[in-house]
């Protein structure tokens, strides 16, 4: 999405879920999301009416849909395709991000949501519904993969809040060892609610 051929309000949207997830929503300013976007200035307001807060949900709401979809992708690629493969590929992306580029970022739906959620009740709103998109891709991800339905939802739920609680505090402690320990740890019950057949 942040390649020349999109528009600028793609740009936007985009770079301020960069900013977001590395800076917090407080912290990113509306001139810092047009300057990364690489974007007029007054494009913000033309694109963004209503302001930083129409802004900062549609990110939101890009970043919810970007995690959905790539839940599609792991389990597409996983040469063998278990529940728990499929949470060591999520852990992965950003095991392999902190060793690429430090523990900088986190996730811009954690983040506006730690920000707005007692402030702007439309973030909140955006946020859950990000939370909850992104929870009923992996649930049907789960499904397909032998857990039944009944599970699925709440074991998509756990196993996002487990990796959103590992990243705060691989973020804290500048080590991925809770990521690691998520996945080692969750694992065998991922895989122990297949139902066999």
């Amino acid at each position: 999405m942040a390649g020349s051929a999109r528009g600028p309000r793609e740009r936007m949207v985009f770079s301020a879920a960069q900013l977001i997830r590395r800076d917090g929503v407080t912290a990113t300013g509306m001139r810092e999301v047009a300057a990364h976007a690489r974007a007029p200035r007054g494009s913000l307001q033309y694109y963004f009416p209503q302001g930083k807060e129409q802004l900062v949900n549609e990110a939101v709401d890009w970043a919810g849909r970007y995690a959905g979809e790539r839940v599609a992708r792991y389990l597409d690629a996983l040469p063998e395709p278990s529940p728990s493969a499929l949470f060591a590929a999520m852990v992965r992306q950003w095991t392999d991000e902190f060793q690429a580029a430090g523990f900088g970022s986190g996730c811009p739906v954690a983040a506006a949501t730690v920000d707005c959620a007692d402030s702007a009740e439309s973030t909140r709103t955006a946020a859950a519904a990000a939370f909850g998109g992104w929870n009923g891709s992996l649930a049907g991800a789960l499904t397909r993969l032998g857990v039944p339905p009944h599970r699925a939802d709440p074991l998509a739920t756990v196993m996002i809040s487990a990796l959103e609680g590992a990243l705060l505090i691989a973020r804290a402690e500048q080590d991925a060892r809770a990521l690691t320990a998520v996945v080692h740890e969750l694992g065998p019950l991922l895989d122990g609610a297949v139902t066999p057949g």
